[in-house]
């Protein structure tokens, strides 16, 4: 999560050279309070709008992202670093989100039948209210569209408190919504450092909470959430496995892991953050690791010839640099890499780590970064021991040619999300969460949008006393 002690402005600063780029005056208490309660009074029309309404407004959000895919590539790759390329995807995939609960709403949330012998009963799946949405920069558009895509159809509205470095994604998308359509209100945006989320929490108006982020700050929100009585999401990130095994194609499963670690600089909470692989192939398996990390570019996010952009800020760099050297002096193996790139930005070398053990920090931290661990494993019953050993529970991976095989393995693994011979990956019908350290709830697919709706029945009988 980001550092907000002391913010006296929220500031776009380019990590490719640390410059200040803009700043943002932070909102005082009382211009707060006054958002949340528009976003109460919007949600009181925005809810009896019919799905063809939104559907029509939510549709015309994902129309002009797509039609404005380079421009707002290059705003995140401006405030976060992230490749140009990986930047217009994620802005194309964030449309296609909103595309799906503005087409797929009204079905989902129709009324549902339930069998009971007199009378007849049903569900009816209503909005809450104003929904704070808390997100972080590695994905400053993909994050919020996770959670506004459904809510905004399902008939709740919305404030956003982004991440304090991408302050420029947070508006735009604001004026985009606005721009489809929106009512005044129905989506707002908050310039507030993180440190003061808490008692926003506490205000009647705010229904419920979705946050992703780090664990303490979930755990925090989750507290203040519950102490009102209010529900929360949490996806709180991850040390994914990626288990290689016997038979799986060497090439593809190489491939697939570094590139996979790479994305994103490493900033990605589903990445293989720890690869498994079999004593037998470990040699072989590590030799074609090095031979790709041998042509890995690192450089300016713009050109589309770098492989390895910046991380999102210097302070972000330092904090990786810092768990690399503790790995090392813990008695980590540290191959390829492992120090800052001589060069202005927030850049820190592709890092290669073996030999970590149980007694070391990097068997279970975290790292946010492009740093690679490979670990061996003699029999299978190691390896999902290994895949386990960790707090986290968001994603993983299992490589193997034999699928039935892999997929067995993968029920064994402690986490919200398998994918085989792929890493975690993302699509708006699938749903996305965790389990464990890694936070509740799930974002995307039919699940995303049943978190924050009132699932009332309604039961119909002729007697006055059907029993």
């Amino acid at each position: 999560m980001e550092n907000t002690k002391n913010i006296s402005s929220i500031k776009t600063v380019n990590p490719f050279n640390n410059e200040v780029v803009k700043q943002f005056e932070v909102m005082s208490k009382d211009q707060v309070n006054t958002i949340i309660s528009k976003a109460d009074e919007a949600f009181k029309n925005w809810r009896k709008t019919s799905f063809a309404q939104r559907s029509a407004i939510i549709h015309k959000v994902a129309e002009i992202m797509r039609s404005r895919k380079e421009e707002l590539g290059k705003l995140a790759t401006l405030e976060m670093g992230k490749l140009l390329r990986e930047s217009i995807a994620e802005v194309e995939l964030s449309a296609d989100i909103f595309d799906y609960y503005a087409s797929k709403a009204e079905s989902l949330l129709a009324d549902k039948k339930l069998e009971t012998p007199i009378g007849k009963a049903f569900i009816s799946y209503e909005p809450i209210g104003v929904i704070l949405s808390v997100q972080p920069w590695n994905f400053p558009f993909y994050q919020i569209t996770r959670s506004a895509a459904p809510n905004l159809m399902a008939g709740n509205t919305m404030v956003l408190k982004h991440a304090s470095n991408v302050p420029q994604c947070a508006q735009v998308m604001e004026d985009i919504i606005r721009e489809a359509g929106a009512p005044d209100g129905v989506y707002s945006n908050l310039f507030i450092p993180g440190k003061d989320i808490e008692s926003y929490v506490n205000n009647p108006k705010i229904k419920a909470v979705t946050l992703t982020g780090s664990e303490p700050a979930g755990a925090s929100i989750a507290a203040a959430a519950g102490a009102k009585v209010k529900k929360s999401t949490l996806e709180l990130g991850g040390s994914d496995p990626f288990v290689v095994l016997d038979d799986a194609d060497l090439d593809d499963a190489v491939q697939t892991a570094v590139y996979g670690r790479m994305w994103n600089a490493g900033q990605v909470c589903v990445s293989p953050k720890r690869v498994i692989v079999p004593e037998s192939k470990y040699d072989e398996f590590l030799q074609k690791v090095k031979d790709i990390f041998s042509k890995l570019k690192v450089g300016d996010p713009m050109d589309p010839k770098t492989d390895v952009a910046p991380l999102s800020s210097e302070k972000a760099a330092a904090d990786v640099a810092v768990q690399i050297d503790k790995a090392k002096a813990q008695g980590a193996h540290i191959l390829l890499g492992g120090h800052r790139v001589d060069r202005p930005g927030a850049f820190v070398e592709p890092t290669l780590i073996t030999d970590i053990t149980p007694d070391m920090d990097a068997y279970y931290e975290e790292i946010f970064g492009p740093v690679f661990m490979l670990y061996k494993y003699k029999t299978l019953e190691e390896a999902i021991e290994l895949a386990n050993a960790t707090e986290f529970g968001l994603g993983g991976t299992v490589f193997a040619t034999d699928k039935e095989k892999a997929v067995e393995v993968a029920r064994q693994i402690e986490t919200g999300m398998v994918y085989i011979n792929h890493v975690t990956g993302i699509a708006p019908e699938l749903p996305f969460g965790g389990t464990k350290g890694s936070g509740y709830g799930r974002e995307q697919s039919e699940a995303g949008i049943y978190e924050f709706v009132n699932e009332k029945l309604i039961r119909v009988t002729d007697s006055k006393n059907p029993y």
